[in-house]
């Protein structure tokens, strides 16, 4: 970014944000002591948060903390902010790679990095990827994707996008898995058992006459190495092999 002052944009609103996230731009005056910290309370949502992410409210935040609901708004505006507070939180548990390692492994270490961050905090599935906070801990770990991608030598467009694929990519795969975890968790029934119970269907309904290239790849063992693990794991793999294909042909 530019160096020189730069023009008052946005709103009042999302200054508000963005100094929740990075604190005032300049000292706050002195008032009375307040009970908590802001991390205190960012800290009681990600706990509501874990426990179901459909219960996170200031209501329920104020019950982690022991404190009056209205006592929270002096902290945050409301529960899309503190979300917002959340999910940098989180981000600040990603460890960045060693930038003496080749740009590919680094990038494996960023994708195994988001990876682990969805399992820890699987109420982030919930965030959305083209609205991330621009909090500190989420704009480092995007700063040090872009380096990474950008040792390729690629144009500058081409790196955004391919970073945002790797990113996208660990986010959808998360977010897959997620989901059938919880399902299974509330529902009582896993994947295996769900795929059972309509085991009817493949004599009654599946013909080789109508699906000719699923009944090959059956056949074929085509779906028996299939895990959540191994599946993103490969995807990571081709989405490399293209970033580097671009690369060489640049």
């Amino acid at each position: 970014m530019p160096d020189e002052p730069q023009p008052s944009w946005g709103t009042p609103e999302g200054q508000a944000m963005v100094e929740l996230l990075w604190g005032p731009p300049v000292p706050a005056r002195r008032g009375p002591r307040q009970r908590l910290t802001l991390e205190q309370v960012v800290e009681a949502g990600m706990a509501v948060a874990a426990r179901s992410f459909d219960e996170l409210s200031m209501r329920k935040v104020a019950q982690e903390l022991g404190v009056g609901t209205m006592s929270l708004y002096t902290y945050v505006p409301g529960r899309d902010e503190l979300f917002e507070l959340m999910v940098d939180r989180a981000w600040a548990d990603r460890r960045l790679p060693d930038p003496a390692l080749p740009w590919r492994e680094q990038a494996e270490v960023h994708a195994h990095e988001a990876w682990r961050m969805y399992a820890e905090h699987p109420w982030l599935i919930s965030a959305n990827l083209w609205r991330m906070p621009l909090g500190p801990h989420v704009l480092d770990v995007q700063e040090d994707l872009y380096r990474v991608v950008a040792l390729t030598g690629l144009e500058p467009p081409t790196v955004v996008r391919s970073a945002g694929l790797i990113e996208s990519h660990v986010f959808g795969a998360a977010r897959a898995t997620i989901t059938d975890t919880s399902v299974a968790s509330r529902t009582g029934v896993g994947r295996d058992e769900y795929w059972a119970s309509r085991a009817g269907f493949w004599g009654s309904y599946f013909t080789a006459e109508r699906f000719p290239t699923m009944n090959r790849l059956y056949y074929a063992g085509g779906f028996d190495e299939a895990d959540e693990t191994g599946d993103w794991e490969f995807g990571l793999g081709l989405i490399l092999d293209g970033i580097a294909r671009l690369a060489e042909d640049a």
